[in-house]
């Protein structure tokens, strides 16, 4: 994995270097790959740094730690942590550990998250409110950093303040040590447990230098100033004093190993700039940034070694690691909307019956695994100069000569398979780009414009093009290398910076009480538009996939459905429970359910699951149920329409609440307050909303959309809690607070 970030420092003389540690949680290889760049820089700066996954428990020890320890943590789901920090926020969590278990630890913390989701930083948050808890102490404000405005906006600050927070730390513990010194003789050098730490109190300087790390940073202004600060750091010739194109400047960089060569921007005769120039796109930026300073990050070592040999092994079109997989035939695909409907909607059946340990319950998820397209395949090949191996078998091992800390060959690399598989089935190649791998990229082109670019886009004063160009529009790094064709990448730089193909998860739509061996799913077809970069739009990898799979099979409106005997597409599938977002387990409780759009899927499955009980119990006491719909227009796509209106007709929904964002309905004329969006809706029945939730324990479900949807409906939520217990505007949040804690108010949503 390569470095998030690693702007490099000066070299600081030391013999004997002082050690840290670091500990990561990450999901998706954000968190770690910060940590990884922390641990890579620490050398510069004179330091040691010891790095290990927080599960990694035979690595390290936090109850015997006597070293300054940094941990970058990210969040997933609902606020949980990932995969490889559940065991130790468990861990830490048990209510036996006394209040002094961590008094001894000096740490620091950065939290990724994302605020587009709810419980923003929720695991970075846990950790260091647990920690604070046993009596560990920070020696380094916390930063919370948003991946929906740019991570950069916060981690760079914070890394750069980093290092002389953990220097003053080492020193406050080599004072308390040597103060110490006879005491801690008499103790067993197994027990530095009870050695004290104090927590280091940021000068104002580094006060001043840490403003913005938190959650309530100013992005807007800690953007701006990222942009035009003056670095003093990894530097580029001012490209306007640079000489010309054919003999470019070379500036060493700090404490690097290359040369990073710059190209003039405006080469015309005077100070005229060309009307051309002025057009800004992914290949080409506008002053002052093309005629800026740049401050790039280090240059990432090289880890491994790949070798590709012509071997007799047998060709493999699906995933080797079917640990967890099942594979599945989808029995039957419907088409939801109509065809002139702005998104397509379309419902796949799964046929399960063969599998008996595919158990699921309402609000439960599974995952989809995909290959990457055959074309995009092709092309990379094509892109690599490879197309002639792709059926060799790829080697990859360790290189011996490698700076990497803790470098490994990453396990999702498959060691027994030919090259076309590596690239169908283990590397995300639709993944964007970090500044990283762009940095890396710098290297590998010969075009002297073209290399500029990419450093101007790894760069800090690039960061607002990176996010307008590469991140903002997820470009691809294929797309990014079509752009950018004198960059000739070799197949080793990618699998040290493509991440593995993660599969993608879908809702149940279904019960199984209701479709015993079935299992049903709805989702859009994404679309990507066209942008600087992509020429032409494109689908989501996962949905046009399976938009092209089920083709042959799909009913679809005016298509009566088939009784052909064609062989049912199969797709390979593992189940993801969820054990906090069903519903209530007392079938008297009361919930609430807001889902528009696709965002229905799972409480399909809860009402079926609902009819079921009652049939089979008629007289259990059963409370109310609520749905809130929402979509474009009625008539093209109501999602469910007929299945919803018969569970009114049963009782099995109590009260359907229904808006149509686009129509333009006759009784707007009379009554302007005509609901638009599901929020409006809840707005209007906000008497009953809090009377569920406030006064009958009753609980509120959130499926959907995530940056608008559901933000729209946590607001109009703290209205109505305001205005029913006259609280103010904090008092509101802190009850909507209580009831996510309670596990009253739970969300299933995406961006």
């Amino acid at each position: 994995m390569a470095s998030y970030f690693g702007y490099m420092p000066r070299r600081m003389p030391c013999e004997v270097k002082p050690r840290f540690l670091v500990l990561y949680g990450s999901q998706k290889g954000q968190a770690q790959s910060i940590a990884e760049g922390i641990a890579e820089e620490a050398g510069e700066h004179g330091l040691l740094a010891d790095l290990s996954c927080l599960d990694q428990t035979e690595k390290y020890n936090l109850e015997r730690e006597n070293a300054p320890v940094v941990f970058i943590v990210s969040t997933t789901g609902d606020g949980e942590p990932p995969d490889n920090a559940l065991k130790f926020v468990k861990r830490i969590k048990k209510k036996t550990l006394p209040s002094d278990h961590y008094k001894h630890l000096c740490y620091a913390l950065l939290a990724l998250g994302d605020t587009n989701y709810a419980n923003f930083c929720n695991c970075g948050k846990t950790i260091d409110c647990r920690l604070q808890e046993l009596g560990a102490k920070q020696f380094y404000a916390t930063g919370h950093a948003d991946d929906g405005v740019g991570l950069e906006l916060v981690v760079d600050p914070w890394l750069e303040g980093l290092w002389e927070a953990i220097k003053a730390a080492l020193s406050n513990m080599a004072s308390d040590r040597e103060g110490h010194q006879t005491d801690l003789a008499r103790e067993s050098p197994d027990s530095p447990s009870d050695v004290k730490i104090n927590l280091l109190s940021l000068t104002d300087n580094q006060k001043s230098d840490s403003a913005g790390v938190s959650v309530d940073t100013d992005f807007k202004s800690a953007f701006a100033a990222s942009s035009s600060a003056s670095v003093t750091q990894t530097t580029i010739s001012d490209a306007r004093t640079a000489p010309p194109a054919e003999s470019p400047a070379l500036v060493t960089q700090t404490g690097g190993t290359a040369s990073l060569p710059t190209i003039a921007a405006n080469t015309q005769t005077g100070n005229a700039v060309s009307h051309a120039v002025l057009e800004a796109s992914l290949t080409c930026s506008l002053p002052q940034l093309s005629e800026s300073s740049l401050n790039v990050p280090a240059l990432p070592p090289p880890f491994l070694d790949v070798s590709l040999q012509e071997e007799s092994i047998e060709e493999i079109n699906a995933p080797l690691n079917k640990e967890g997989l099942c594979e599945v035939a989808v029995s039957r695909a419907v088409q939801l909307t109509r065809g002139d409907s702005v998104k397509t909607a379309l419902l796949l059946e799964l046929d399960i019956s063969a599998h008996p340990t595919m158990t699921y319950l309402p609000g439960d998820s599974f995952d989809v695994l995909c290959p990457n397209r055959d074309t995009e395949v092709d092309e990379m090949l094509h892109r690599l100069g490879l197309q002639d191996q792709r059926h060799h078998c790829v080697h990859v091992s360790l290189r011996k000569d490698t700076k990497k800390k803790g470098a490994q060959v990453p396990a999702y690399i498959s060691q027994n398979g030919t090259l076309e598989y590596l690239l169908t089935w283990c590397l995300e190649i639709r993944s964007v780009p970090k500044k990283a791998f762009l940095r890396a990229l710098v290297e590998c082109t010969g075009d002297t414009k073209q290399k500029r670019r990419l450093q101007e886009l790894c760069s800090k004063q690039g960061a607002a093009d990176y996010n307008l160009y590469v991140r903002d529009p997820s470009l691809s790094v294929l797309e990014l290398l079509t752009a950018f064709p004198s960059c000739s990448p070799p197949l080793s730089l990618l699998l040290e910076h493509l991440p593995k193909l993660q599969p993608r998860p879908y809702s149940a739509a279904s019960s199984s009480l209701r479709l015993p061996g079935k299992l049903h799913f709805v989702f859009n077809v994404v679309e990507f538009p066209a942008c600087s970069g992509r020429p032409a739009g494109r689908q989501g990898l996962c949905t046009g996939w399976l938009s092209d799979l089920i083709n042959p099979i799909l009913v679809y409106p005016g298509k009566a459905e088939s009784s052909g005997s064609q062989a049912l597409p199969k797709i390979h599938v593992s189940l993801r429970p969820n054990c906090t977002f069903r519903p209530p387990s007392d079938p008297s409780v009361p919930f609430i359910m807001v889902g528009p759009g696709t965002g229905v899927a799972p409480f399909i499955g809860f009402l079926q699951q609902r009819e079921k009980e009652r049939q089979t119990n008629p007289e259990a006491a059963f409370g109310e149920t609520w749905l809130f719909f929402g979509c474009r227009h009625k008539d093209r796509d109501y999602l469910f329409r007929e299945e919803l209106e018969g569970f009114v007709s049963s009782g099995t929904l109590s009260h359907l609440k229904v808006c149509f964002s686009r129509d333009k309905q006759e009784e707007e004329t009379t009554s302007p307050a005509a609901p638009r969006y599901v929020q409006h809706n809840l707005l209007l029945n906000r008497q009953h909303i809090t009377d569920i939730l406030l006064k009958e324990s009753g609980c509120l479900y959130v499926c959907g959309d995530a940056k608008n949807m559901a933000k729209d409906v946590n607001d109009a939520l703290v209205e109505m809690i305001r205005a029913e217990l006259q609280l103010d505007q904090l008092d509101a949040m802190k009850k909507l607070a209580e009831l996510k804690e309670e596990k009253r108010y739970l969300q299933d949503i995406w961006g």
